[in-house]
């Protein structure tokens, strides 16, 4: 059985900023809209971390958005830290990329993406990524 980790709003922040997780992703997942693609995409990576799906669809724009996540198949993943190395918007469109390192048992992963992202109504979605 695996459980998922469970964070309190003083604990630090999965997404690696040096802030508590209530200051921080913690806002976001209770409803509080990102305010910049790379605040979106630190909280999408938290909600990975904790498996919020509800989080993640919500997030995820319509256009783009699965049927399913494949949350049940990642159960063995094991997310270890975030390092954004860019981050940028223009108008309603923005862009991150960052490099997400995981475990599945005892095997280190890395994923390199440069996502996209738009914003609608005044919050932004993730709309896709391109894996580097």
């Amino acid at each position: 059985m695996t459980l998922k980790m469970t964070v309190s709003a003083q604990s630090i922040c999965p997404c690696g900023l040096p802030a508590t997780y209530g200051r921080c992703c913690g806002r976001y997942h209770a409803g509080l809209a990102a305010p910049t693609p790379e605040s979106l995409m630190r909280s999408r990576y938290s909600a990975y971390v904790l498996e919020l799906a509800d989080y993640l669809n919500a997030t995820w724009h319509a256009s783009t958005r699965p049927d399913d996540l494949g949350l049940a198949e990642d159960a063995a993943v094991k997310w270890q830290s975030l390092k954004v190395s860019f981050a940028a918007e223009q108008g309603d469109e923005g862009e991150v990329s960052f490099v997400a390192r995981y475990k599945v048992g005892t095997v280190a992963y890395r994923l390199s993406e440069h996502s996209r992202f738009v914003r609608e109504d005044g919050r932004w979605f993730y709309l896709d990524g391109e894996v580097i």
